[in-house]
């Protein structure tokens, strides 16, 4: 996987889709009760996808990297 730089906007918003996804898969399921989870998981998607774009990166490459920052960064917090 190349060297990618992610932008801080990506990782805040994949951060808050890890949160809402905790937040969510703690409750019953409802449509009601994940739709946080999936509307914070679609920006992502696109913010992802219109990065990737702009900054002539694989979208796939993009999309882990910045899965794997968010994913350590919440770690790092405890």
């Amino acid at each position: 996987m190349a060297n990618i730089e992610i932008p801080d906007d990506l990782l805040q918003l994949q951060r808050a889709a890890n949160a809402a996804h905790r937040e969510a898969v703690q409750q019953d399921y409802s449509p009601e009760g994940w739709r946080p989870w999936l509307d914070a998981a679609d920006k992502v998607q696109r913010a992802v996808t219109e990065h990737a774009a702009e900054a002539g990166v694989s979208r796939y490459e993009l999309e882990m990297a910045v899965k794997k920052a968010a994913r350590e960064a919440d770690e790092a917090e405890g």
